[in-house]
């Protein structure tokens, strides 16, 4: 059987996961499922880890017309996020 837990204890797993500074691109896929199931959105969690390797986020910083452009150090992927 599967566990059936409430949406608020899934957020707190959620919040909690987050506080780690370091967590592997498996974790991340178990969360980011966790909140779909419960249809928690991310935020600005997402800016915490790579699009593509979901690796956590470290690289070269770049500033440009509103928008951060992170270069992640594991995979060279160029994140882009606004800037409000």
């Amino acid at each position: 059987m599967k566990k059936v837990i409430s949406k608020t204890k899934a957020t707190e797993i959620i919040d909690s996961f987050f506080q780690k500074d370091n967590f592997s691109p498996e974790e991340l896929k178990k969360i980011k499922r966790l909140a779909m199931k419960y249809q928690i959105k991310l935020g600005a969690y997402k800016r915490k880890f790579c699009k593509k390797c979901l690796s956590p986020l470290r690289g070269k910083i770049r500033i440009n017309n509103n928008v951060k452009t992170i270069e992640c150090e594991s995979c060279s992927y160029k994140n882009r996020h606004k800037i409000f």
